[in-house]
């Protein structure tokens, strides 16, 4: 595939230009480039975001004990994970004890669909999935490291980020879409982001329109995510063990019934 430009990002982030920067300093890269960086087996996700949460390379993919961090600053360490929580079980048993670790997620906001000729590399048509996401996909993720959440030391930053996912059309339908492959993701903007640090933070994601108490199924339609796309069971647990939440009874149909908590936000 050809390499492909910058697209625009969304203006109405604040730090939406040092984002722009991020994306044209990863993009414009040549494929010698990125080897000579330790990048070549970096997608394009993964190398914006960690120079978006810190440009200076003399930070990055720094040895710390038995592991390599993304970026470690001297004071803290930052880890892109764009899937798979569970993987990061044994560097986090590690880092914690000693450093505050930031976690950040990529969430796909609005995402693109470019096509690729398998034969040729051309790039084909580009169609717009639907659904958008938001910060609940990041709940899918953190079951897999509920027991390192309660640490003091660790920040979850989930990032909502506009794109362009690149598939080779090599599939075993007849358009070839069906079992295709992802080629690579490419960021045009950042639209929000966030920090789960303390119970106050995590409560932000209750919906202020719920009553009180409330089910798993009115906090669906509060927050009017598909559940195919999170499983608010898996969100209220979470919630519930974080505090943010609490159970207070069941409904006579059996359903659980949910309360917020009163939490302090105590980040520094």
């Amino acid at each position: 595939m050809g390499k492909t430009g910058p697209a625009e990002v969304r203006l109405g982030h604040p730090d939406a230009e040092r984002f722009q920067a991020a994306v044209n300093r990863v993009v414009s890269l040549d494929e010698r480039e990125r080897v000579g960086i330790g990048m070549q087996k970096e997608k394009s996700v993964h190398a914006i975001l960690k120079d978006y949460m810190d440009p200076d390379p003399s930070h990055q993919e720094i040895p710390v004990g038995n592991y390599i961090a993304d970026i470690f600053d001297g004071q803290g360490i930052t880890e892109i994970q764009t899937a798979n929580f569970y993987a990061m079980r044994e560097k986090l048993a590690a880092f914690l004890p000693e450093y505050p670790v930031r976690i950040v997620y990529p969430i796909p906001h609005v995402k693109y669909v470019t096509w690729i000729d398998p034969a040729t590399g051309e790039l084909l048509e580009t169609n717009r999935r639907g659904v958008k996401g938001s910060f609940y996909e990041v709940f899918r993720e953190l079951y897999r490291i509920d027991s390192f959440l309660a640490d003091p030391n660790l920040t979850i930053h989930p990032v909502l980020l506009d794109l362009t996912e690149y598939r080779v059309r090599d599939g075993w339908s007849t358009d070839g879409k069906r079992g295709s492959h992802r080629y690579d993701r490419v960021p045009s903007g950042i639209f929000d982001e966030i920090d789960l640090k303390t119970a106050a933070d995590y409560l932000r994601l209750v919906p202020e329109s719920l009553p009180e108490p409330f089910t798993a199924k009115e906090f669906e339609n509060s927050a009017g995510i598909h559940r195919k796309a999170v499983s608010f069971a898996t969100v209220l647990r979470i919630l519930t063990q974080v505090g943010a939440v609490e159970r207070v009874g069941v409904t006579q149909r059996r359903a659980y019934l949910y309360r917020r908590r009163e939490c302090r936000n105590q980040s520094t």
